[in-house]
């Protein structure tokens, strides 16, 4: 890839993603990449511009993360409070972060947190580490990603092309993984 052909935003969020990567390993937290920037980590090479990055993390995780990225001078942003207990925001140089939080239910079940409707399947935390340049982060499996976007319609999220494009990336990937 050549990172000089990125436009200035993708570029950002390549600096964006790495601090967040080494800021993660720094203090032995977990986190998988969520969303457009996961397809391109799976793939290995960027397909879009993305509008920001979406990450996963556990819940015991938040205050030190939220911690750390006001110190490495990122701007917090109010989340809406349906959201509050499930994703904390963030920007820095122009680029949106999201961060949600997942737990355990009661049951045993992989939740967002606060959301225990929404049960996530139990193999959605991938292991392995891909790489993207000089990026190495886990991602959030494939089959994960396309159920969240197939739920879209359903709960009246608007219509965006580029979800309709991500789903048949997605079916590509879990395809070849067969």
């Amino acid at each position: 890839m050549d990172f000089n052909q990125l436009n200035t935003q993708t570029k950002n969020q390549f600096v964006i993603l790495r601090e967040l990567q080494i800021l993660f390993e720094k203090h032995k937290l977990q986190m998988w990449v969520k969303g457009g920037w996961a397809i391109d980590v799976l793939l290995g090479k960027v397909t879009r511009p993305h509008e920001d990055i979406d990450l996963v993390t556990w819940i015991q995780n938040r205050e030190c993360i939220e911690e750390e990225l006001v110190k490495a001078r990122y701007k917090r942003i109010a989340v809406k409070e349906p959201f509050c207990n499930r994703q904390s925001d963030f920007q820095k140089n122009n680029v949106d972060l999201s961060i949600s939080y997942i737990t355990y239910h009661s049951n045993g079940s992989l939740i967002m947190n606060g959301l225990p409707e929404w049960i996530w399947r139990a193999d959605s935390l991938l292991e392995e580490k891909f790489l993207l340049d000089n990026i190495t982060v886990k991602v959030i499996h494939p089959r994960q990603l396309l159920e969240e976007k197939e739920i879209y319609k359903e709960i009246g999220r608007p219509y965006r092309q580029k979800d309709e494009e991500s789903k048949k990336i997605l079916r590509g990937i879990l395809s070849e993984w067969n």
